[in-house]
């Protein structure tokens, strides 16, 4: 089970990834397109590695791949930036995994949205 500090500095860690990625990364790498977000991060209780987890929703599965793979190559850059923002001893080594929820959820909505448009038909 977490600490409350655990689970504090997961959340802080979420939302300054988020900035960074959002204003930061976005105008140096043009391959970050579309929406991302950060749906949870997860710091170990050493403080020494983050789980950081991703969704993308960048329009077709190659832009969500090439945005991802941008997120993960630019993660020194990430790291150096939250050392700057949070004030912490050290920041912990990021690992970014990929969240599908988002294309997920896009994906039953257009299945909704056909199922309907075949109910109006008949």
């Amino acid at each position: 089970m977490k600490s409350l500090r655990g689970e504090r500095l997961s959340a802080e860690y979420q939302k300054a990834v988020y900035e960074v990625i959002s204003k930061k990364l976005k105008d140096r790498s043009a391959a970050i397109r579309g929406i991302i977000s950060v749906t949870k991060a997860d710091v170990s209780p050493d403080l020494k590695n983050a789980k950081i987890y991703i969704s993308v929703l960048a329009g077709s599965e190659e832009a969500n791949a090439a945005a991802f793979e941008a997120i993960q190559s630019n993660a020194g850059f990430i790291r150096y930036e939250l050392a700057h923002m949070m004030q912490m001893r050290t920041v912990p080594e990021l690992h970014f995994i990929r969240d599908d929820t988002m294309e997920y959820g896009d994906k039953i909505d257009r299945i909704i949205k056909e199922i309907h448009k075949e109910d109006d038909a008949h």
